[in-house]
């Protein structure tokens, strides 16, 4: 839970102010701070708690939501536990004006992708599990599976949406690769089918002059064989004369 935990709270656009005594602002409920060093006595004291049932909830409670520390400007490291105090309906409702507040004070967005608003939602719901672990440590735990497997779930489409988009610029940086190399080709292409659809032209233009050449030497072929047979016949019909002239004294 760790780790995942630490994933998905990542850090928000602006960082989270702090509070009159110095330790960050969020929405869950903490006890007061604890000098960690000469008081670490006393911190080790407020965080174990008693034995019994009390003792169970506040080991569960800092199971699920640990201690936190910081460090002010004098260098003093300091320890905060989570808040064992159960919480009333006031309390509750004082937590949504609280988050509704928060969202307009950091200018979270309403739709879409915001770390601010995840953050700010992430904090309510932790502090919602507070408040049901004090009453049922195990509807606590339950809420605390659930959480981990939502944050588990955002970080799966997290990863999936980063391996998308660096294959897509992938796939981008490829084709416009071999986008020069394309063009390349086919520009020449386009030259090799202009002097084909050149050389179509001259060879039908060939074609057309050889057939009026044939067509014309057929035609006069046909004119010549016409002349002559013409020339045939009215010699043949001169023969045919002559010869009834010179068959005719004689009889």
């Amino acid at each position: 839970p760790g780790p995942r935990r630490a994933l998905v709270m990542a850090a928000p656009e602006a960082p989270s102010p702090a509070t009159a005594d110095g330790s960050p602002e969020t929405l869950v409920q903490f006890e007061a701070p604890l000098l960690v060093g000469d008081g670490g006595g006393k911190a080790a004291a407020g965080g174990a708690g008693g034995g019994g049932t009390g003792g169970h909830i506040e080991e569960v409670l800092n199971s699920i939501l640990p201690p936190r520390m910081w460090a002010d400007e004098g260098a003093a490291d300091w320890m905060q536990y989570v808040s064992k105090t159960p919480a009333s309906r006031l309390d509750v409702i004082n937590l949504q004006e609280a988050l509704d507040e928060k969202l307009m004070e950091r200018q979270a967005r309403e739709m879409g992708i915001c770390p601010v608003r995840e953050d700010l939602y992430s904090q309510c719901f932790d502090e919602l599990i507070r408040q049901v672990t004090i009453n049922s440590p195990e509807r606590g735990l339950l809420l605390l599976r659930v959480r981990d497997e939502i944050r588990m779930t955002i970080d799966a489409y997290k990863t999936l949406y980063e391996s998308s988009v660096t294959f897509g610029v992938r796939k981008q940086l490829q084709a416009e690769q071999g986008l020069a190399e394309m063009e390349s080709k086919i520009e020449e292409l386009s030259e090799a089918k202009k002097d084909l659809q050149n050389q179509v032209l001259e060879l039908r233009n060939k074609v057309e002059v050889i057939e009026k050449r044939a067509t014309e030497r057929r035609q006069l072929e046909e004119k010549k064989r016409k002349e002559e047979i013409d020339f045939l016949k009215y010699q043949g019909q001169h023969l045919d004369q002559f010869l009834k002239t010179l068959g005719g004294p004689g009889k």
